[in-house]
């Protein structure tokens, strides 16, 4: 709990204090044995006058300013013309004294209030604990002596040491050192992964054991926790429909039952007399007509979802993304690091004839020597030469295909079937199950390497889980042959599968299925879609199919920076297990803002005919609207739970 709060808790605790006092005064007909009549009515005026102005003076403050600069029709503006209007009664002598409801639906919209607030900040920390993980600083060497300097003054390649405990400041590569890396802010994965030289490291985790020194590889501003920092702090800025319509609600909702309330109080008397009875009814409908119940617990229950989410690891970056997470029923899948480990290996090496097994390595080496694509990289570990980059004249990358480059003054050719077909070169496909690569030298067919890849451990699991929570379809798309895509689709017993796909036909395959998908979920005769598409990749080809897809989600917090910022959702790890929490979370969340929209409605519809037909107490009214407003935080703060998800 903040100052502010605490000094406010304590203000209202004293406000009540006194409130009971004066109950206790009023009830024991002190009042009227000291003052007399009428004088004891104005006694008790001033009496509960006092606890009303201690506890909620700053109410009647906040309604004065926002009326004086145009923006008055708020819960502050209806709970200060309601209870000013019960007090005011006292000039109706022949009516009952309402002095004591009046002060007391002021203490209880403020406890209200107060509650909402603690419930808010409890919400933003949930998110805001994110922020603890930008790093204060980073360690450098300079003259001999280790100085703390920012991370923005930071460059590329420059080497900073992470003592034991501290946070790694910036993405990079350990090139010293070794220790026990706590990547629990990130991931929410609790068990520390282990870090040597040559491995890479993410900014915001905590180096718990060894000193490490790190290669830096990226500059602050495009580092993994500045990303993150960035993701999370714009997140409030995008509104779901539902809440947004809330929003929307309100701004017509008050001004109509501020009128009706007039007209409740006005119109009747004009026609039966009786005006106390009627203001009194028409300051009941204002104290149930206040919308901070929807207004407040709705935004509270995304904002909850949000961090909830965010302490599993996953990153939404805002609730209208949360909305659409709920509705998804069709999932579909990248498959290289996404359904598989994205880790490959040389499994064989097919030469052509006229061609040696360690010639045909040499040459995809050298060919593959610039690109960093998790193939080319295996290729380069496989050949236990050194590579010259001398020996390489030109090289061009063929989205899609391959790699065309003059080595030695040859024209060699390293790449996929279509990579082989485009150049009229005839080649050998093997019965193998693995991503095969194909040679050639100067047009001639020159053999082929076999890359295997890993299906990640819990893949399976995750379609499984997928299924559990009423995804009805999970699909792969991939640009590997047809054998490798049919045994990983059978694997893990996906739904369907497309192989053979170039990045912009991913982008077409994806648009088909969700035309599929709006022709299967349609709710009316216009085919609306009723669920959502999902897409889940990793690589920078994976950017143009995340945007285009209902949710785009990013895998792991080492996914390409294009992926992860044409992503909706990013999930901090590499498992694909998280894609079924992140639904159940959406789904949880929208189940309680649903719960909260009709149980507030239909109690504040049901109490608003009461009160304008006069059956209705100011003690009922005090329940439609803080009773109520509680009721609704409390169950939006079961949101931010994730236990069981």
């Amino acid at each position: 709990m903040t100052t502010k709060q605490k000094h406010w808790r304590n203000r209202i605790i004293v406000a009540i204090a006194l409130f009971a006092g004066a109950l206790i005064i009023e009830a024991t007909g002190t009042l009227e044995r000291t003052f007399g009549e009428p004088g004891a009515l104005y006694a008790e005026f001033a009496l509960f006058l006092i606890p009303f102005l201690v506890g909620g003076y700053d109410v009647l403050i906040e309604a004065a300013r926002k009326l004086a600069h145009g923006h008055g029709l708020d819960e502050s503006f209806l709970m200060s013309i309601a209870t000013l209007g019960a007090f005011a009664l006292v000039f109706f002598p022949d009516t009952d004294p309402h002095m004591a409801e009046g002060a007391a639906v002021m203490l209880f919209y403020q406890v209200g209030e107060l509650f909402q607030s603690y419930a808010v900040g409890r919400s933003r920390k949930s998110i805001s604990d994110m922020m603890d993980i930008a790093p204060e600083f980073a360690n450098m060497e300079r003259d001999g002596q280790l100085v703390q300097v920012d991370p923005f003054e930071v460059a590329i390649g420059d080497h900073i040491i992470v003592k034991p405990g501290e946070r790694i400041p910036l993405d990079g590569t350990v090139i010293e050192g070794e220790s026990q890396i706590d990547t629990s802010a990130l991931t929410g994965e609790s068990v520390p992964r282990t870090a040597k030289a040559g491995d890479e490291v993410i900014s915001g985790c905590v180096n718990t054991s060894g000193t490490l020194t790190i290669a830096v590889a990226k500059p602050y501003e495009d580092s993994t926790v500045a990303r993150i920092l960035e993701m999370v702090e714009n997140a409030a800025d995008k509104k779901a429909r539902t809440e947004a319509f809330i929003t929307r609600f309100a701004r017509y909702y008050t001004p109509i039952v501020v009128g009706l309330a007039a007209a409740i109080a006005i119109l009747p008397p004009l026609f039966v007399e009786n005006w106390p009875d009627w203001i009194l009814r028409g300051l009941t409908f204002l104290v149930v007509s206040c919308p901070c119940a929807l207004v407040i617990s709705v935004p509270l229950s995304f904002f909850g979802g949000i961090g909830g989410a965010s302490r599993m690891g996953i990153l939404v970056k805002g609730s209208n993304y949360l909305e659409a997470l709920a509705k998804v029923d069709t999932v579909v899948f990248d498959k290289t690091g996404t359904l598989t480990s994205g880790t490959f290996t040389v499994t064989d090496v097919l030469p052509a004839e006229g061609f040696a097994r360690q010639q045909l390595l040499e040459l995809a080496a050298h060919a593959e020597a610039y690109s960093n694509h998790p193939i080319a990289v295996s290729i380069q570990r496989a050949y236990d030469g050194a590579i010259d980059l001398k020996r390489i004249s030109k090289t061009e990358e063929i989205s899609g295909h391959g790699i065309n480059a003059l080595i030695d003054g040859h024209a060699v050719l390293a790449g996929n079937d279509k990579l082989m077909y485009l150049h009229d070169i005839a080649y050998e496909t093997a019965e193998m199950i693995g991503t095969q690569i194909h040679l050639s030298v100067d047009g001639a067919y020159a053999g082929s390497l076999i890359i295997g890849d890993t299906v990640k451990a819990d893949a399976r699991q995750a379609i499984t889980d997928l299924h559990a929570v009423g995804v009805q379809r999970a699909i792969m798309l991939t640009g590997d042959r047809q054998p490798v895509a049919a045994a990983v689709a059978d694997d893990l017993g996906l739904d369907d599968y497309h192989a053979e796909l170039l990045p912009q036909d991913k982008v077409a395959q994806l648009e088909a299925i969700m035309r599929t998908d709006g022709e299967c979920a349609a709710d009316d005769d216009k085919g609306k879609r009723i669920g959502r598409v999902a897409f889940v990749g990793d690589g920078i080809n994976d950017a143009p199919v995340l945007m285009r897809a209902d949710v785009g989600i990013a895998m792991g917090a080492m996914g390409s920076d294009a992926a992860i910022e044409a992503a909706d959702v990013v999930l901090m790890d590499d498992k694909p297990t998280q894609i079924a929490r992140a639904i159940r979370c959406a789904r949880k969340t929208m189940r309680i803002v649903w719960q909260n929209i009709i149980f507030a409605l239909g109690i504040k519809f049901a109490v608003l005919i009461l009160a304008a037909f006069g059956i209705a107490n100011m003690w009922m009214a005090v329940f439609a609207d803080v009773g109520v407003a509680v009721i609704a935080i409390l169950n939006a703060m079961r949101a931010m739970r994730t236990k069981g998800l």
